[in-house]
């Protein structure tokens, strides 16, 4: 008997991403991507806009592959929150559409853990534009943060780019705690400081124009300027943080997962102090995956009957 496939799936602000693997043999991908996000309304994710993109996608993968898929997992950023249409119509819409009838509908932190740890206990954190940490002993999930760029991610791309344009600002305007350097990069990034009110805030993008400061300020920590290098100490103590906040009582494996942490040692070097002082039990480890593989981590998980990640209904459902 032919060892089951699976689907994985990613969904996020930068768009859709889709992977076809077996399950005994998730190294060995096939992908199909978009760069045109699901559609967000009042309603929460637009399950027939994700529906209406993915179908080219997998069948296209399907029909190279030549051979059915027996689970799907879909993680999507927002689900515990924005997931509603998701759960409600994504499983019969599968079922009719691909004859998939095992489907697990997961938030995108969920993914980032199932990518980064596999099925084990322990901790994650998902940097980039924003942050967040989730943690599981196996019996239920525990979040901290991930609540966006004006009510939390703290120590995010978001939040460190915002500190880094401040002090960008007190040093335009010669107030204490500025930064030339800093302001010298922001102006060469955004144009006069004075300008900057009118060119951040009508953005609908905002977090992400933040959070492309970020390597500018990890720049400046790198070239010895003290201002940046305090916003970064305060970025990793946040992160830090989050991880002991969700981190399970006995310890357990934390992995550091997100594109914000590429900006190297001016935020890995104090957020290691951190995580030594805060989580002395921990073992600190490289991410195994990312979310789109997380995403068949538990669809094989799924197909194969040895889902041991907790399902809650809003973080991990099966349908």
């Amino acid at each position: 008997m032919s060892a089951a496939r699976v689907l994985g799936i990613d969904s996020g602000g930068s768009g859709l991403r889709v992977a076809l693997a077996r399950a005994d043999d998730l190294a060995g991908t096939a992908t199909a991507a978009s760069r045109t996000p699901v559609r967000t309304s009042a309603a929460g994710i637009d399950a027939a806009d994700m529906m209406e993109q993915l179908l080219p996608m997998v069948r296209s993968l399907l029909s190279d592959a030549g051979a059915p898929v027996d689970a799907v997992a879909v993680g999507a950023a927002g689900m515990a929150t924005l997931g509603d249409d998701l759960r409600a119509e994504l499983p019969g819409a599968m079922k009719r559409e691909l004859g998939i009838g095992r489907i697990a509908l997961a938030g995108d932190a969920v993914t980032a853990y199932a990518g980064a740890l596999g099925q084990r206990p322990g901790a994650v954190v998902a940097a980039g534009t924003g942050m967040i940490a989730l943690g599981s002993d196996l019996t239920a999930w525990r979040r901290a943060d991930g609540w966006g760029h004006l009510l939390g991610d703290s120590g995010g791309g978001a939040w460190i780019g915002r500190a880094g344009l401040d002090a960008a600002l007190r040093a335009f305007d010669g107030r204490r705690g500025g930064s030339a350097p800093l302001l010298a990069l922001a102006e060469d990034r955004f144009g006069p400081a004075g300008d900057l009110p009118g060119r951040i805030y009508p953005r609908t993008d905002r977090p992400a124009a933040l959070a492309s400061f970020a390597p500018d300020v990890a720049r400046c920590a790198a070239e010895g300027d003290p201002v940046a290098a305090e916003v970064l100490r305060q970025a990793a103590r946040h992160i830090a943080e989050a991880a002991a906040a969700v981190c399970p009582a006995d310890g357990g494996d934390v992995a550091l997962t997100g594109g914000l942490f590429k900006t190297g040692e001016p935020l890995l070097a104090p957020l290691r102090a951190e995580l030594a002082e805060q989580l002395p039990g921990a073992t600190v480890v490289s991410a195994a995956g990312d979310p789109l593989h997380g995403s068949l981590v538990i669809a094989a998980a799924l197909a194969t009957d040895d889902l041991r990640l907790p399902c809650d209904g809003r973080l991990l459902a099966v349908a």
